[in-house]
């Protein structure tokens, strides 16, 4: 079912960034996937690989819930909740949270790749 294949597909999005795979995350994006790490500045490509090596240096762990899915064929919008809570590599205390809007499409190896990743949802 198509809801499970994009809960998975979050589920392993937290799964990477929790254990600080950068390649493994970049995976998981179309080859011109963008990522918004600031509300109005979307970066792909190497861009996109450093902003999120970024957030994984901080060493914590993210937990991610899907709340809604709507699928077209091959194209899909995520509405998920996320958080990042704990101590970081350096001492400082990390306590992020957000809703993300995403758009993800299905590729022919059927496999869901952002197409947009944008953690800060409508902010």
């Amino acid at each position: 079912m198509v809801t499970e294949a994009l809960a998975e597909h979050v589920a392993r999005w937290a799964e990477l960034f929790s254990s600080g795979d950068a390649a493994g995350l970049d995976q998981l994006y179309e080859d011109g996937g963008v990522l918004v790490p600031v509300p109005g500045h979307p970066v792909t490509g190497p861009e996109r690989s450093a902003a999120n090596t970024y957030l994984l240096s901080h060493g914590v762990p993210m937990e991610a819930r899907v709340r809604r899915c709507y699928a077209a064929g091959d194209i899909a919008l995520l509405v998920v909740d996320w958080s990042l809570k704990g101590t970081g590599h350096d001492g400082t205390e990390i306590d992020m949270s957000g809703t993300a809007t995403d758009v993800l499409r299905l590729g022919a190896d059927g496999r869901w790749r952002y197409v947009i990743d944008n953690p800060a949802g409508v902010a």
